[in-house]
């Protein structure tokens, strides 16, 4: 996202920011928070999981922003942080996030037009996928991000992320399959 001619460059921000401004930083957050948001809450149940996830990510983005390089834009970088941060949340939460109850939901009852019926199955499913699972079907499939990018914002290799959306999708038909025989 470049900045209107009258504000400051991200890279701007970022120097003053690295100088001791915080208003600069909070400049940042705010020209990116709905980015982040938009990331964190693919990953997120609810608004206060959301909360937290985005506010993590800023934490860490902040801490670590001596080591921005500039090589991409500042977007790309707060990216791959909110989706590692994600990902680190994901697996600290796997256990509560097994035992989710299908709450009424009922798998197979439902007209096939019916959207939002899919998607809490969905989100019912997804809840069950390892983290590394959901978090290569979240980017691939629900974001739409190619391989390639993908691969950039988890650190894996393209081969790897291909793999890993293999199995993916393999145990989410499995889960969906097992769920309808219920």
């Amino acid at each position: 996202m470049s900045a209107p001619i009258n504000e400051p460059t991200d890279q701007r921000l970022i120097e003053s920011t690295l100088a001791g401004d915080d208003e600069a930083f909070a400049a940042l957050v705010a020209r990116h928070k709905r980015k982040v948001f938009g990331i964190a809450a693919r990953f997120a149940r609810n608004d206060a999981e959301l909360q937290d996830i985005s506010q993590e990510i800023f934490v860490k983005a902040y801490r670590k922003l001596k080591s921005f390089r500039g090589d991409a834009p500042f977007e790309h970088w707060v990216s791959r942080i909110a989706v590692r941060s994600c990902y680190d949340f994901l697996r600290a939460t796997r256990h509560d996030r097994e035992n989710v109850p299908l709450d009424g939901i009922e798998i197979g009852t439902q007209p096939s037009g019916n959207a939002e019926h899919a998607r809490e199955v969905l989100q019912w499913a997804l809840v069950r996928l390892t983290s590394d699972e959901r978090l290569v079907i979240t980017l691939l499939e629900l974001e739409e991000r190619s391989v390639r990018e993908t691969a950039e914002l988890t650190g894996w290799s393209e081969s790897n992320v291909k793999v890993r959306a293999f199995r993916a999708r393999q145990a989410l038909k499995k889960i969906l399959e097992a769920s309808h025989e219920r």
